[in-house]
């Protein structure tokens, strides 16, 4: 199976995850602003990163490059999406970001893979919940950093 992770990443944070998740599954790891169009379509599972920027944004990188993800052809790829996004400084907007991704692979005709349960996180609302579950693997480096490790393995055996 070839895997192909595509991330944003400011502070390194969403990097170190994608590299993370590279190495467990020996996959690439590609910066969206190195992207590109077959990037994104020559996988068998494509994998998309992103921080939750303030209250609810993509990361900056990821909002100029989202036009390569909207022109790629995924219609049928399995599609997972992980974030990173800080439960107690952001409680209602917590990993936003994955549900912002979620919706554009979605109308691309994309099979999203990897949901998440929520408990064990401390959020009041997540543009990331569907049906009471995570559209993908949520992340809290900031209070949970942890339980990073496990949540990545566990979501990985699921995926793979």
């Amino acid at each position: 199976m070839s895997v192909t992770i595509i991330f944003g990443s400011d502070g390194g944070a969403t990097r170190g995850v994608a590299s993370r998740i590279s190495k467990k599954c020996q996959g690439r790891s590609v910066d969206i602003k190195d992207a590109t169009t077959s990037d994104f379509e020559n996988c068998t599972l494509l994998i998309l990163g992103s921080p939750t920027y303030g209250d609810g944004t993509l990361q900056s990188d990821w909002e100029e490059h989202i036009e390569k993800l909207r022109t790629a052809d995924i219609k049928g790829k399995r599609v997972a999406i992980f974030g990173t996004g800080d439960q107690q400084t952001y409680p209602l907007s917590f990993v936003d970001a994955i549900g912002i991704l979620y919706e554009e692979v979605s109308a691309l005709g994309a099979e999203v893979v990897g949901f998440t349960e929520t408990a064990g996180y401390d959020y009041s609302g997540s543009a990331a919940e569907r049906d009471g579950k995570f559209v993908g693997l949520a992340l809290d480096l900031d209070t949970q950093s942890s339980m990073t490790e496990k949540r990545v393995t566990a979501w990985l055996s699921q995926l793979l």
